[in-house]
């Protein structure tokens, strides 16, 4: 007997089991994502790893498996294997002594034991000023004075210096004229006038503690007063007056012969905060690469010359024993020679004449 089930049944079951199927799945994959979240704090290795947890710093001494790095894929053994590291490492310091500090955990890092390279040496402490070795000689000791005065004008308490500060007479509307000043004089102007100087001397007195630091004298600017300027004066007058504008001298015309000035300086630039740091990069790498390098940097010119000067002094130091060695054996031979000569040839010459001069013989 032949049953025939619709087509819309079908489709139906088959929609429903992939339903089912899709549901499982994503069952599954939350179960492994929340098994991933809430993984355990305890990390198995084979080697303990090396500590500075005044740096916050794990050295993994391990080795990695090349099976399982080729097997896994590359970025999720990568982080499996930081996120055990850093677990250690998180591990390490709940092992120090904390507090809490306004409803925080604060855990107090102990003394690093790793020196960390600098790119530039440590920043030299500021000299004294004059004033400094003044006091320490007569044992002067700063007091430190409360921010907070109270004003009188307006009955409250206000800041010592700065804006709105207590006491201050650059807001008065009326100033009273003294009885030995010009009654035409402007007072405002002239208070205004003091205080700028006042300023300009105080910037003065920076400069020279600066220079005194250094052991050097102070520069004078523009014009000093003498008889007769010299072409050097002349010089650093005119750069002096073109770079006292706004823009430092940047749109000031030049004469047609016009030098540029002598020891100028030039400005500083610094790498940008943000965007492309390709350039800070090169340069850690460059300077890990010279740190990491056991052997020194070979100059093939300096090492050839030394190598031709060293053969060089010892051919001249072989030709100087050859010539000492060959006079004392010519020496010795020309006395052998004459010893030799007078002993057996002038006996043989003499033995010679003898016997040709016995009568038998002839």
């Amino acid at each position: 007997m032949l049953m025939f089930v619709p087509a819309s049944h079908v489709l139906r079951c088959e929609l429903t089991n992939m339903a089912a199927c899709s549901v499982e799945e994503l069952l599954a994959k939350a179960e492994e994502e929340e098994a991933e979240k809430l993984k355990s704090v305890s990390v198995q290795k084979e080697l303990d790893l090396e500590f500075d947890v005044g740096n916050l710093l794990a050295c993994d001494k391990n080795r990695i498996e090349s099976r399982d790095f080729r097997e896994q894929r590359k970025e999720d053994f990568l982080r499996a294997l930081a996120r055990d590291n850093t677990q250690l490492l998180i591990n390490e310091i709940w092992k120090l002594p904390t507090e809490r500090i306004a409803e925080v955990i604060v855990a107090k890092l102990p003394e690093q034991t790793t020196r960390l390279p600098r790119e530039k040496p440590p920043p030299k402490p500021r000299p004294p000023t004059r004033w400094e070795q003044f006091a320490k000689l007569k044992g002067i000791q700063k007091k430190k004075k409360t921010n907070l005065v109270w004003d009188e004008t307006a009955k409250e308490w206000r800041r010592r210096w700065g804006y709105k500060r207590a006491n201050d007479n650059t807001k008065d509307w009326l100033v009273e004229v003294p009885e030995t000043a010009d009654p035409n004089e402007d007072q405002f102007a002239k208070r205004t006038k003091a205080k700028k100087e006042r300023v300009a001397k105080n910037e003065l007195n920076r400069l020279k503690n600066i220079a005194r630091a250094q052991k050097i004298k102070t520069p004078g600017v523009g014009l000093l007063p003498k008889a007769q300027q010299s072409k050097d004066e002349l010089a650093k007058a005119v750069n002096v007056a073109k770079t006292s504008t706004a823009s430092v001298g940047r749109f000031q015309d030049r004469l047609p012969k016009e030098k540029p000035p002598k020891n100028s300086g030039k400005k500083r630039k610094f790498e940008p905060l943000i965007g492309d740091f390709s350039t800070e990069k090169q340069k850690q790498l460059e300077l890990l690469k010279l740190m990491g390098s056991k052997m020194p940097k070979l100059d093939i010119t300096k090492a050839v010359n030394t190598q031709m000067r060293e053969e060089d002094r010892e051919e001249a130091a072989a030709r100087r024993r050859k010539g000492a060695g060959g006079k004392g054996r010519k020496g010795s031979m020309a006395g052998r020679g004459k010893g030799k000569g007078g002993k057996g040839k002038g006996g043989k010459a003499g033995g010679g004449g003898k016997r040709r001069g016995k009568p038998g013989k002839r």
